[in-house]
């Protein structure tokens, strides 16, 4: 089915015609139509028009209005003030636009595809290998998720990149406890394990953490291990890929707890771009990007300055020889952008690396790897904090793992439904009360500007009231439940209905779904999605408490029509959530 346009589109439209025939001299003009609490729309372009024309802005839109044609769409247009039009919608054009959203046979509900769409990579979930995921990875993931999930369903090819920390010098002195204590990667779960391959690994390297630092002959052992790795050795390099495998299970089973879907072939660690480092260091010493200062080969940037006033480089290769993280990651642009034809890079990297991605990329771009046609992107994210406003901790002031806070949070979710429950099993409230409290955790991470930090409170995120996906979760329960006790009624448009102040006010935000989802992927905000479903979420209650749609007193048409808004609503609330990443029961 084709594209239907929302509401604002039509009237912009509408508008600006009429303004190019009212006023040929304006030439192309546009009509600054935004949503108004006096009308359905207000259009404000009139009052910049007359200026420019040197006219009466009042007369300027009387002419302006005469010129708009007679149709379905507007019901009243009145000019107000020094010259706004104040524009309310016929009542049919709201119920024939949603009717038409709704019988859409790819259940797309308005959001249109791209039609410039290109190739986005996205940079996100980067866990470290040997190491537990904290507190502090939960953002990267659940951001990342989110806008893998929206970009793709606006059209994008999204090509996920999971950037994992798998190589650097702590290996040396993993392999080398492990060749010299073979048994302490054993573990009495199964093979698919997270839990007790976690415990191994932390095991591992606590035991050889305290002998790297107290014994300085395997300090010795584990540095000459690291040559080996770097060198190739195989030896070394099958015990290396053990606590990547290892590390592995540990991972898929905290995301597959986030309800996320990460593949093997996604995950292309720091260790995948080795081959890649030395040409890329070649490359940019040749083409004079970067030089050698005091034996490093370094990238110099005019405003990136030290506390001194002295130059702070980019260190691409290190004066002993070793590459930095710069070398890797300008690696990885050189490969996303010449091997996997990107056309968009996008990094949901934490804020405090905002500086180090502004100098990798300035320096891709002075070496021609990022164009005017390939551009990147830092999705940058604030801090998870405490109640306290500081950043998370426990109480003994360790880093929280991300198991332990998902794990509560579904513990926290299973009370809620418990209390809510009335025909559920056992089984049921255990499925309800994970995708309840994983959702909890996504949105309230979504529902904050990516760049802000934000308070994790578990008792305001599992609440049934306020801006929460439970609140959300529960309008689309209630919703479907609507839906099943109906019957023999069937959701059915009627336009030539009139409508209550309820239902327009619905009908309206309806409408506003697919520009919004636009608006998301464009600029990469999860957070105005989560923002339009809560008020879709609060629209839909006032529906609900205002427009019965089964009391007996309800003529059939009206009720038909009502179970329509309200199957609608339960359609967008669900692919909205989903696009988030969010699960939304059809009972709760």
């Amino acid at each position: 089915m084709a594209s239907v346009n929302s509401l604002a589109s039509t009237l912009q439209q509408q508008l600006a015609d009429a303004l190019t025939a009212a006023l040929p001299d304006a030439g192309t003009a546009d009509p600054l139509l935004r949503r108004s609490d006096r009308a359905d729309f207000q259009a404000n372009g009139i009052l910049a028009l007359a200026k420019k024309l040197k006219g009466n802005p009042r007369e300027l839109a009387s002419q302006v209005t005469a010129a708009i044609p007679a149709g379905d769409l507007i019901e009243e247009i009145e000019v107000s003030g020094p010259g706004f039009l104040n524009v309310t919608l016929s009542d049919r054009a709201i119920v024939e636009t949603l009717a038409a959203r709704a019988a859409d046979d790819e259940d797309r509900l308005g959001v249109p595809r791209n039609s410039a769409a290109g190739t986005t990579v996205i940079d996100y979930a980067q866990p470290n290998v040997a190491k537990e995921m904290h507190v502090g990875h939960l953002r990267s993931a659940v951001i990342g998720d989110a806008m893998v999930q929206i970009l793709e369903f606006t059209g994008e090819t999204v090509v996920r990149r999971h950037h994992i920390g798998d190589w650097g010098t702590q290996f040396g002195m993993l392999i080398q406890y492990l060749i010299e204590h073979p048994d302490e990667l054993s573990h009495e779960g199964g093979a698919e394990d997270g839990e007790a391959a976690m415990s191994s690994l932390n095991r591992l390297y606590k035991a050889s953490r305290a002998l790297f630092d107290s014994d300085e002959e395997f300090k010795a052992r584990s540095r000459d291990r690291v040559v080996a790795l770097q060198a190739g050795d195989e030896e070394t390099l099958a015990l290396w890929q053990r606590f990547v495998d290892e590390s592995k299970i540990y991972f898929y089973s905290v995301f597959d707890k986030l309800d996320m879907d990460i593949r093997d072939a996604d995950i292309v660690g720091e260790s995948g771009y080795n081959d890649m480092l030395e040409e890329t260091c070649r490359i940019l010493e040749e083409s004079g990007v970067a030089v050698r200062s005091e034996g490093a080969l370094c990238v110099f940037f005019d405003d990136v300055k030290g506390p001194d006033g002295n130059p702070v480089p980019l260190i691409v290769k290190k004066s002993n020889g070793g590459y930095g993280y710069a070398a890797t990651d300008l690696s990885a642009i050189r490969d996303r952008v010449q091997n996997l034809k990107a056309s968009s890079l996008l990094y949901v990297v934490d804020a405090r690396q905002a500086l180090h991605f502004k100098m990798v990329f300035e320096t891709a771009r002075r070496a021609g790897w990022l164009n005017e046609d390939v551009k990147a992107v830092q999705l940058a994210f604030g801090t998870v904090l405490g109640k306290d406003g500081k950043p998370f901790k426990t109480r003994e002031g360790e880093t929280v793992r991300l198991q332990d806070l998902l794990d509560e949070a579904i513990d926290r979710a299973s009370a809620v439904v418990r209390e809510k429950a009335k025909d559920l099993t056992e089984d049921e409230i255990a499925e309800r009360a994970a995708q309840v409290g994983i959702g909890a955790v996504k949105y309230a991470d979504l529902s904050t500007s990516a760049a802000r930090d934000y308070k994790f409170d578990l008792d305001q995120m599992v609440s049934l009231t306020g801006d929460t996906s439970v609140y959300i979760q529960y309008a689309h329960a209630r919703s479907r439940s609507i839906k099943r006790k109906a019957g023999e009624l069937s959701p059915r448009p009627h336009p030539e209905l009139e409508l209550a102040p309820a239902e327009r006010a619905l009908g309206l935000h309806l409408d506003e779904f697919g520009e919004v989802v636009s608006e998301v992927a464009a600029a990469y905000e999860p957070h105005k999605l989560a923002a339009y479903l809560y008020q879709l979420s609060s629209l839909f209650t006032t529906f609900y408490d205002q427009c019965p749609v089964l009391k007996a007193e309800v003529p059939g048409d009206v009720a038909e029509n009502r179970l329509f808004l309200s199957d609608l609503t339960a359609r967008t609330l669900h692919r909205g959530m989903a696009l988030l990443g969010i699960r939304t029961p059809e009972r709760l």
